[in-house]
């Protein structure tokens, strides 16, 4: 599996290109903002993005979608709990900060469970809702790897006092979706280092294990 990591936007939101390096298939995941360096960078490494997926649609997260599209000569797939679709037809909730964006073509429905596929690598959806009703992480069990987006990050949790966050339902979702994976997973959050499950159980003290 190749990883690249963009830090990108108003916010400094990390985005994803995961690839399968023998097939040179991608995803984008998250694609945060600066859409056309997402496109050029991947194709620089001769990847060819599939699909994009995203883990919720705060505007930091989805500010990058029209333009990626565009820089593709056809447009992917896009995944997104319908939970978030209210959001993401708002634009992200960026008016309440002062930014408008596009948030690119409506979005193809994503279920709780449900695998997704980067060449031979499988991803299974998990629905994670707290820091937003239609938050997702994305799991691949095969590579020890998780896609956490804004419901954990290293030695954090993600913001409830947005619209649609809910503290009891972070707590939970990161109980049972996060804390009973294996400890060696890496977990690639939306904001900031990288971790593990096994540091969060440990070291996060804002949900204990």
């Amino acid at each position: 599996m190749k990883l690249i990591t963009l830090t990108l936007g108003p916010v400094q939101t990390n985005s994803f290109i995961v690839a399968d390096s023998e097939t040179s298939e991608a995803v984008v995941i998250d694609p945060s903002w600066d859409g056309a360096e997402i496109a050029k960078v991947a194709l620089e490494a001769g990847l060819t993005i599939k699909e994009i997926w995203l883990t919720h649609a705060h505007f930091d997260h989805i500010g990058g979608i029209a333009d990626l599209v565009k820089a593709l000569p056809e447009t992917p797939p896009i995944y997104l709990h319908p939970d978030d679709y209210d959001l993401w037809k708002s634009g992200g909730g960026g008016a309440r900060f002062g930014i408008q964006i596009d948030p690119g073509p409506e979005p193809t429905s994503l279920a709780h469970g449900q695998i997704l596929h980067v060449g031979k690598f499988a991803f299974e959806a998990r629905h994670t809702p707290g820091h937003r009703p239609g938050h997702s992480v994305f799991y691949c069990a095969e590579a020890n790897i998780m896609f956490s987006g804004d419901l954990i990050f290293y030695r954090s949790v993600g913001r409830t006092d947005l619209p649609g966050g809910d503290w009891a339902t972070l707590e939970k979702s990161i109980r049972e979706q996060v804390y009973t994976l294996p400890g060696k997973t890496q977990v690639f959050s939306g904001h900031g280092d990288m971790t593990t499950v096994g540091d969060e159980k440990e070291n996060n003290h804002f949900v204990k294990a």
